[in-house]
């Protein structure tokens, strides 16, 4: 199956190099650290609308996050027919601002995802900014305010999963 993901983001990466330089998913597929998150994307037929004109704010987990899901998770969701509960989990990692590090208030604030039914609690502290999902657990932002064309990449250290609504004080 990881062979099956390389030559996906491999495809993934001569497709977005097509489009226009320097979008989220052109850094995106540039970048090693994120070659599941772009075979995801693929696959939920959202890379089109991640090239768009935005704005966008991404959340995006690393390949190491992906790998700390319970195994088998990642192959089920690449399958086909669970292509609408992939791009939730996707959508769940997307606003449709941009949200540079020094535009998320101070404190604990809700923030609505593309996936509009969902909540996370991002939190912006003296050391860092953290975000907390549906499960109530939380990512932390270990790469802040990447800059592309059409918005901002957050690197996070979780794959953000929706469920119920977090806490956030």
């Amino acid at each position: 199956m990881k062979k099956s993901l390389m030559a996906l983001a491999g495809a993934v990466c001569l497709f977005a190099g097509q489009a226009n330089a320097n979008t989220i998913v052109d850094i995106a597929a540039g970048d090693e650290r994120f070659t599941t998150l772009v075979a995801a994307v693929q696959a939920a037929g959202l890379a089109d609308a991640l090239q768009g004109p935005g704005p966008f704010t991404v959340f995006a987990p690393v390949n190491d996050a992906f790998a700390a899901l319970p195994e088998g998770t990642v192959e089920t969701l690449l399958k086909p027919e669970n292509k609408d509960q992939l791009t939730n989990v996707l959508l769940y990692h997307v606003d449709d601002r941009e949200l540079t590090s020094n535009k998320i208030p101070v404190g604990s604030n809700y923030f609505k995802p593309l996936l509009t039914s969902e909540r996370t609690c991002i939190t912006r502290s003296n050391s860092g900014v953290d975000i907390a999902d549906g499960t109530g657990s939380t990512a932390n932002v270990i790469i802040a305010d990447i800059k592309a064309d059409n918005g901002v990449i957050h690197v996070i250290d979780k794959v953000l999963l929706p469920g119920q609504r977090p806490d956030c004080h």
